[in-house]
């Protein structure tokens, strides 16, 4: 679906970039840029974090020319060794967004590669992605990749990604509160695409009435909201980013 579609139903998501406060708490990647040498919790956080950005720079090493299997290995190989140094608390606070960060981080690792010693032999590490899911996804990829450059593709990806990971999450909340059925059919509603069912007629496939539904999917775009809001802010390191990454995550996803 179109990227914009996603954007503007999901949504007052623009305005809820421009209004209010979140309650900022202590992030995932507050934890990594906050660590002083070796430390669990920062380890964990970060691999964490990374799971989330293995597609996105996949498709910047892939980008660069490389095959799948050599495009895979590399970014397995980026990924081990960002998790397994400890000069993480060297990068300055002001500078402490995750997205930025992992971008340029790769372009120096991929500047510096040499193909025979930098690649990860098939096999060896634990990727944190299954590499065969890495593949389906890229077949099932339909995005002018011919026509984008590197960047874009990565913060397409990146966006993308930030909303697969909130509504897996708001899908999670839904089956642990037992309306998994709920869930599936309100968030049919929750984009521009043509073809979608009424409100009524979700009332009708449930048993409820329509202003019933009105006020289900209301509370669900409410939850959507702070979800994003929160994913957003776990990749910054201080709260004052959160409304710039916020209002660059729309500016992405409408272009």
């Amino acid at each position: 679906m179109p990227a914009g579609n996603r954007v503007t139903s999901l949504t007052g998501v623009e305005g809820s970039a421009q209004h209010g406060a979140v309650a900022f708490a202590t992030t995932q990647w507050s934890v990594v840029l906050m660590a002083q040498g070796e430390s669990a919790s920062a380890e964990e956080a970060l691999e964490k974090l990374c799971r989330i950005y293995w597609w996105p720079l996949y498709g910047v090493v892939r980008r660069q020319g490389y095959a799948p299997e050599e495009a895979q290995d590399l970014t397995q190989g980026f990924f081990a060794m960002l998790l397994e140094r400890r000069d993480l608390d060297v990068v300055r606070r002001e500078k402490g967004r995750l997205r930025s960060y992992l971008l340029t981080s790769l372009k120096n690792f991929l500047g510096k590669a040499r193909r025979r010693s930098m690649t990860i032999k098939r096999g060896q590490g634990r990727p944190l992605v299954p590499l065969e899911e890495l593949v389906a996804r890229e077949r099932a990829d339909f995005e002018p990749a011919d026509t984008l450059s590197a960047d874009r593709i990565y913060e397409r990806r990146w966006a993308l990604t930030v909303l697969e990971q909130v509504l897996a999450r708001l899908g999670e909340e839904y089956r642990a509160a037992g309306n998994a059925g709920l869930f599936e059919q309100l968030k049919q509603l929750l984009t521009d695409e043509p073809g979608q069912p009424s409100q009524a007629e979700i009332g009708r496939e449930l048993g409820m009435r329509e202003n019933a539904v009105k006020q289900a999917l209301h509370r669900l775009r409410q939850r959507y909201r702070l979800l994003l809001r929160d994913e957003i802010a776990q990749t910054v390191a201080s709260p004052g980013d959160v409304e710039d990454e916020l209002r660059h995550f729309i500016t992405v996803l409408q272009t």
